[in-house]
């Protein structure tokens, strides 16, 4: 199979990235390292290369129609230049994707979806036009993250702009070095930072603008290893892992984006009527040992599900994660996890292993 590659995969080489298979696509997993580059986003700012995500762009008088059709959130409840976080169901509840969805106006919306699944997500889409004219852009666009807590300081200096007026989860259009881009105040690593998008031809000067923005701030190149780490630290999901076609929504820590009282949508029925049997929770082993995603759960002796994701947390220092359990299991409750054929054990705790206050 030939891999595909971003724009930015001659800065990879030349940045000492290591580059490995995701998605379909050519990656760098690691420059540094993945600690280090952790613990850069953590304390600093990182850059990152997020071009192999997929964007779609929904317009006409009906795209909002579709757009809220096709998702469990509402986009009736944002304004101009606000983004939305939610699934995207089969009618049974399992979930196809989840997305970012950006509204321009109630003719326009750009959908945000995950590196791989584009081509499955985008198919999806066009069996559900509602009249809408759903475009796939994802080829045409350059993506970089700009993640921790020095993101602001850094992008500032190429813009006139006050980004203190750009809230979490908004978004704006201006120019960054002479190049239009389209900046949202979002991410994937639980810190302040920004996800700007702009035209491939351009991705070497906006690359090498922001790291030279970032120099005095310590900014480093980061791979798709840290981003797994720090993701999960904060509490999102990774479709593929924690979200999958056999788990609804409301048994991930999703019932916030489900809206059952909106208009109707794709899955509604099946998340109205499918009885909830396990919750996805964190978890915290309580001796030397790292959880993995697959390993087995076990309850009073007798296994019950599975673990999405775990790691040991660079950040807090132990090793943690989230299984299945059930449903009725109260937070805090012990669990055993198999790890290398020992039954590990653990406690359940709020998946959400490390939180900064937002602007």
């Amino acid at each position: 199979m030939t891999l595909k590659r971003t724009p930015f995969y001659e800065i990879h080489k030349a940045a000492g990235g290591k580059l490995v298979e995701f998605g379909g696509w050519e990656m760098p997993v690691q420059y540094s390292g993945i600690l280090d580059e952790h613990n850069t986003i953590r304390k600093a700012v990182g850059l990152f290369d997020v071009s192999h995500m997929g964007e779609v762009y929904a317009t006409g008088p009906n795209a909002k129609k579709f757009v809220n059709n096709l998702i469990t959130n509402d986009v009736n409840k944002l304004v101009d230049g606000q983004i939305l976080y939610s699934p995207m169901c089969y009618e049974h509840g399992g979930v196809v994707d989840d997305l970012l969805v950006y509204r321009f106006n109630d003719e326009k919306f750009l959908i945000v979806i995950n590196a791989s699944n584009v081509d499955k997500d985008f198919q999806w889409m066009s069996e559900h036009i509602l009249g809408a004219d759903v475009v796939n852009h994802s080829s045409d666009v350059a993506e970089v993250a700009l993640q921790g807590p020095l993101a602001q300081k850094t992008l500032q200096k190429l813009t006139s702009f006050d980004l203190n007026s750009l809230k979490y989860f908004y978004f704006t259009e201006f120019e960054i070095v002479g190049v239009h881009c389209l900046i949202s105040r979002t991410g994937y690593t639980g810190e302040d930072g920004y996800e700007i998008y702009f035209d491939n031809a351009n991705a070497e000067k906006i690359w090498n603008a922001l790291m030279e923005a970032g120099k005095e701030f310590g900014i480093k190149p980061c791979g798709l290893g840290c981003r797994d780490s720090l993701r999960l630290e904060a509490g999102l999901m990774l479709y593929g892992n924690d979200i999958t076609q056999d788990v609804t929504p409301l048994e991930a820590p999703l019932k916030w984006t489900v809206k059952l009282d909106k208009e109707d949508f794709i899955g509604k029925r099946a998340l109205l009527e499918k009885p909830i049997k396990r919750k996805l929770v964190g978890f915290e082993l309580l001796e030397r040992a790292v959880p993995r995603h697959g390993n087995e759960v076990y309850i009073g002796g007798e296994k019950f599900d599975y673990v999405t994701s775990g790691i040991f947390s660079p950040t807090l220092q132990k090793p943690v994660g989230f299984a299945f359990v059930p449903v009725d299991l109260p937070l805090g409750d012990g669990i055993e996890v198999k790890i290398r054929d020992r039954l590990i054990k653990a406690k359940t705790c709020s998946y959400r292993f490390y939180k900064i206050e937002r602007k």
